[in-house]
């Protein structure tokens, strides 16, 4: 298994020369990262006005308001997650393939998309819920043990990919990706997280441009998320038989 440093500089060494089709192929996280950049800068602006302008005082807001906006929030979220999932499974897809052929010849807006397809929608949404699931109990009982099953099963996704590929995926059913993921993670959720953490100054930097380093900064952790599979996996899950 690479270190952090190879992963990156992996990572990196796809990317030059390849910025442009990477950050087509990133756009929409990007424009996500601008437009809630924008939205902070905008928050704070409303906020100091208001602050200063005294009107936070004797403000109201009945419960029932307050329930009734925190359930159309909790759906919103969900939707919303959901459809981030998708496009960012399409990314990931696209960029360990990009990872293993080397080779740049491909539609970066049609990869963006790729899980939208009758080969893709329907088992990357139901391992979507099943995560989803699961995940929500951990998190019953604490935090901390959600946040570890989640790190137990972020690599389903690119494990259906390559079972699928491979031609077996009719031999396994949902659940068996998880635990595949699971599996595939045990000994190192914690590599994992400290590979995540190591981009929390690139994300800072983002947090101060107020968006506008996602430009950059998303494409190479996503190239770098997709090196540390390839890696770890190995031809694992290519060579499947189940």
């Amino acid at each position: 298994m690479k270190t952090r440093g190879e992963l990156k500089a992996e990572a990196r060494e796809l990317l030059a020369g390849n910025w442009g089709k990477a950050i087509v192929l990133n756009i929409i996280p990007i424009l996500g990262a601008v437009f809630a950049g924008v939205i902070i800068a905008g928050a704070i602006a409303l906020v100091a006005y208001l602050a200063q302008s005294g009107a936070f005082s004797g403000s109201e807001t009945s419960i029932t308001e307050t329930a009734s906006n925190g359930a159309a929030n909790s759906g919103g979220q969900l939707f919303s997650g959901l459809i981030g999932t998708l496009i960012t499974t399409g990314i990931a897809y696209t960029t360990l393939d990009w990872l293993r052929t080397k080779n740049n010849d491909f539609s970066p807006v049609r990869g963006m998309f790729s899980v939208f397809s009758r080969e893709y929608f329907v088992p990357v949404l139901v391992l979507y819920i099943l995560q989803a699931i699961f995940t929500f109990l951990w998190t019953l009982l604490f935090v901390i043990p959600g946040l570890i099953k989640s790190y137990s099963y972020s690599q389903t996704y690119y494990i259906y990919k390559d079972v699928n590929q491979k031609g077996e995926a009719n031999n396994l059913n949902y659940l068996d990706y998880i635990t595949l993921s699971r599996e595939l993670m045990n000994g190192h959720k914690f590599e994992m997280f400290v590979l995540q953490l190591s981009f929390i100054g690139w994300w800072l930097l983002v947090f101060l441009t107020f968006g506008i380093a996602a430009i950059w900064v998303y494409p190479y952790y996503q190239t770098t998320m997709s090196a540390y599979y390839k890696n770890l996996a190995g031809d694992k899950f290519i060579n499947y038989c189940g």
